[in-house]
């Protein structure tokens, strides 16, 4: 299979912004984007997605959100977004023991109701 190796963050300054906000979300640039931006515009659609997906003025904490990445993630087998994902929630507030509490979620009293109804959607 072939790899693309991430090119240099500032190869297109035009996506400093873009980059920006997943270093505020994460500490770093993850290396897809650096991947991507090969296709500006699909550096620029994923941090558009990204920004509305993540948006701070929404009702569901932004803590809450990452952990529901990290989730999704696990159940998908994926490691690369599940280490961004567990970094993320971190950053965010979410403890060590809810994140290990993910799958009993269920019967956890680190969960909510609301919580635990959003994990099983």
């Amino acid at each position: 299979m072939a790899h693309l190796q991430p090119l240099p963050k500032d190869t297109h300054p035009e996506l400093a912004d873009s980059f920006a906000i997943f270093e505020r979300i994460l500490g770093f640039v993850p290396n897809s984007l650096l991947t991507m931006q090969r296709r500006p515009k699909i550096v620029e659609g994923f941090g558009a997605l990204t920004r509305a997906v993540m948006d701070p003025d929404g009702e569901v904490d932004l803590g809450f959100k990452r952990l529901i990445a990290h989730f999704c993630s696990r159940a998908a087998g994926c490691q690369y977004c599940m280490a961004h994902s567990l970094v993320a929630a971190k950053i965010h507030g979410i403890s060590d023991e809810k994140v290990a509490a993910v799958w009993e979620y269920a019967s956890s009293d680190l969960y909510s109701d609301a919580e635990r109804v959003a994990l099983d959607y």
